[in-house]
Order: C-alpha cells, then sequence, then structure tokens
C-alpha cells in the first residue's frame, strides 16, 4: 500500500492539481523544488546506504525514488514529466516487490537486522535468485522497468538544467552501492545455523504473488512503448496547461532587403 498507492498520492497532486491551477507559481519555484529534489535523491540514498534495517533501507529507497519522480516534473519538460510518471508506475512494482521480499525474509527469520542473516542464498536460491531481479530492477539495470523511468527524467532534467541532471545522477549511482551491499550481506557468505534452519525457499503461494510482479519488471524494461503513449498524451496536455502565463518573447524578422538585380528591373 505505502509503495503502490500512498506514495503517488503527493505526486499525482502536484502533477494534476498544483502545476494546471498554479502554473506561474509553478514554473517561479521550480528552481528551489529542483533543487529540494536532489537533496532528497542524495540524502535519501546517504541515509540508505548506513542502514542496518532491511525495511528501513527499502522505505529510505523510496525517498530517492520519489526525488526523481519530483525532479522530471519540475523540470516541464516532455520527456521529464513521462519520466516522472513512468518512474510512478515502476516504483510501485519493483519498491512493491521489495517490501514482499522484505516481509518473506521476516516471516520465515522473525528479524529485520541485515546482521541477522547472510549465506540466504545457499539453502534458499530461488528466493536469491528472485529477490536479485528485483534489487537490478530498483537501481535501473537496463532492460528492467527503472531503467527507463530514471533515464527519461536525467534526459528531460538536462535540457531543463544539465548540473541537475549531474548531482542527481549521483542517487543513481548511491542506489548501486546501497542496494548491492546489502544483497551481498544478506544473500552472500557462510549460513549460520538460524538461517539454515528457519529459511526455506519459495513455495507456490509465494511464487504467485512475486512471479507477476518480475514479469511487470521485464516487460515495462523491453516494452515501454505499451505504456509510454497514453502517459506522453497526459503529460503533453499538463504541460500545455502550464504554458498559459508564460511570459514569452515575440521577434519579428527584419524586411529583406532587395537584391541589386531587382532594384535596375524596378528602375
Amino acid at each position: 500500500m505505502l509503495a503502490g498507492v500512498m506514495l503517488k498520492m503527493g505526486t499525482y497532486g502536484i502533477l494534476h492539481f498544483c502545476l494546471p491551477l498554479f502554473p506561474s507559481a509553478a514554473r517561479a519555484c521550480a528552481p528551489w523544488i529542483g533543487v529540494l529534489a536532489i537533496i532528497g535523491i542524495v540524502y535519501g540514498s546517504l541515509v540508505a546506504l548506513v542502514q542496518p534495517n532491511l525495511k528501513k533501507l527499502v522505505a529510505y529507497t523510496s525517498v530517492a525514488h520519489l526525488g526523481f519522480v519530483v525532479l522530471g516534473i519540475f523540470s516541464f519538460t516532455q520527456q521529464g514529466l513521462d519520466g516522472a510518471v513512468y518512474q510512478m508506475l515502476n516504483h510501485g512494482v519493483s519498491t512493491g516487490a521489495l517490501f514482499l521480499f522484505v516481509g518473506i525474509l521476516y516471516e520465515r527469520r522473525h528479524s529485520l537486522e541485515i546482521v541477522d542473516y547472510g549465506g540466504v542464498a545457499t539453502v534458499a536460491p530461488w528466493l536469491a535468485t528472485a529477490f536479485l531481479v528485483t534489487t537490478l530492477a530498483s537501481i535501473g539495470l537496463p532492460t528492467l522497468n527503472n531503467f527507463v523511468g530514471e533515464f527519461l527524467v536525467l534526459q528531460g532534467t538536462a535540457i531543463a538544467n544539465f548540473t541537475w541532471a549531474a548531482w542527481a545522477s549521483v542517487g543513481v549511482i548511491l542506489s548501486a552501492c546501497y542496494m548491492l551491499w546489502m544483497y551481498q550481506r544478506v544473500f552472500y557468505g557462510e549460513a549460520g545455523a538460524e538461517v539454515r534452519s528457519h529459511i526455506p525457499d519459495l513455495n507456490l503461494r509465494e511464487w504467485a504473488a512475486i512471479l507477476p510482479l518480475i514479469v511487470m519488471m521485464v516487460w515495462m524494461g523491453v516494452y515501454s512503448q505499451s505504456f509510454l503513449p497514453p502517459v506522453g498524451k497526459n503529460t503533453a496536455r499538463v504541460l500545455e496547461q502550464t504554458n498559459v502565463n508564460v511570459p514569452y518573447r515575440v521577434q519579428i524578422p527584419a524586411p529583406a532587403k532587395p537584391q541589386p538585380t531587382e532594384v535596375a528591373d524596378a528602375h
């Protein structure tokens, strides 16, 4: 509910209420909000990097991912808005799957502390494989869903302000650091007695919940055109509404001077 629905309510309100109702104010505040979004991306990533708790780590990844969404919206470019909406969909799938995996691990081990795990891949290889696919999707590996959204956001942001895109790309690097480090500590290493006795592999009921999410990650990463055309249609309308009160400078070209041959013919 948190990853799939609740976190999207704020960005949905920004996109469909704040921007159309207050276009001039939104554009005037865009530099400040863009800076706050970048701070959220970097700060959320750094806090996730030092988290000893699995659920808190996944929660702080949401701070960073939603920073990308806000940054894409306030770039006021077609690519940025498309990437922001697509990233909202991606986040609901990949981070929702991460929370599901954390719940599966907690149900087995009854602990959320990373130090209580280690060597899970030895006793539950299919759980480790499915978790790895979700981890790679979360950090934006190409052919998986988050790559498309983050790429469009960074592309649109670079059009509006290249410095913003450069700082936001730091969050992409940090996401690979904290997610892969967490995966290494949980699934690799020597499996202790508690892990061997309490963590079985995935059962059919859990596969039924996880497999559709993995299919969506691959589908949204490989065939994004099944989602982007309707997204682009709606974001183009929102972008057009924000241009209502934007001042335009019209430059009238000077009339062309007649050529000497034309002057002679006129005489």
